[in-house]
């Protein structure tokens, strides 16, 4: 069976993001940019399960500006047969991924879906959920173990009890979360095959979306800077300081 993968290209978890100084965006001229780290832990599982013999092949996919094909060549390293970009300059908010993923879903007809739980630019974490409404299909989010049985995927999810294993018929959706696994070093000749191997480019106009934007950002801006810490001499001063001063109790 085939496993579609999504993939996004994010400024790099090591970039100390700054804020455009008119509050439009984050600034990405000149920034180092990579794989979202959750969608390289959905690439590995996919690579996985092909290598254990439960999945045939695996597609990467991503949605963006043309420099995304870099992150697909990325994917394709890691072990992904082919990939896909619908390539566009739009702003792509969830919506317009998930209805992408969704037509991509309907032309390849893959029995799984992976992607990384959110992204690490906008962390809204809404895509899988609303890929998986959109197909009719059943989800499992949060992923720390995926695997393939008799037509259908067991998950193992972290709650806030402990763990809990959820059985989702295939087609289905999973998310994932940063204890499924550990990605893989890419070597250079695995590099090197990537770079041969078929990379389609579409347009959201071939798959038949409209990915205008639905939001508007209206302003961003850093983060209040914390302030220093102090030590206290006993447990009498801290109640005292939290009461009158901090005022949370």
């Amino acid at each position: 069976m085939k496993a579609l993968v999504a993939v996004k290209r994010v400024v790099d978890y090591n970039v100390k993001v700054r804020v455009k100084s008119d509050g439009t965006g984050v600034d990405t001229a000149n920034v180092k940019m990579s794989m979202n780290p959750f969608d390289e832990i959905a690439v590995e599982e996919a690579v996985r399960l092909k290598e254990k013999g439960a999945v045939s092949e695996v597609i990467a996919v991503s949605c963006g500006v043309t420099q995304c094909q870099e992150t697909l060549r990325t994917a394709m390293a890691i072990g992904a047969d082919r990939a896909i970009l619908v390539e566009c300059t739009e702003e792509l908010q969830p919506l317009a991924v998930a209805k992408l993923l969704k037509a991509l879903a309907d032309k390849e007809q893959p029995q799984l879906v992976i992607l990384g739980k959110q992204a690490i630019d906008d962390d809204c974490n809404q895509t899988g959920q609303m890929l998986a409404a959109l197909a009719g299909w059943p989800q499992a989010t949060f992923a720390s173990k995926v695997e393939i049985l008799d037509g259908r995927a067991q998950v193992t999810r972290e709650v806030d009890g402990g763990l809990e294993t959820v059985s989702v018929a295939l087609p289905a959706v999973v998310t994932t979360d940063l204890r499924l696994n550990e990605p893989r070093y890419v070597t250079l000749p695995n590099i090197m095959k990537a770079k041969k191997k078929t990379l389609e480019v579409l347009k959201p106009a071939d798959l038949g979306i409209d990915v205008t934007p639905r939001l508007k950002t209206l302003k961003v801006s850093e983060p209040p800077k914390r302030g220093a810490g102090i030590k206290v001499p006993d447990v009498a001063t801290l109640v005292a300081k939290l009461k009158t001063e901090a005022k949370v109790i």
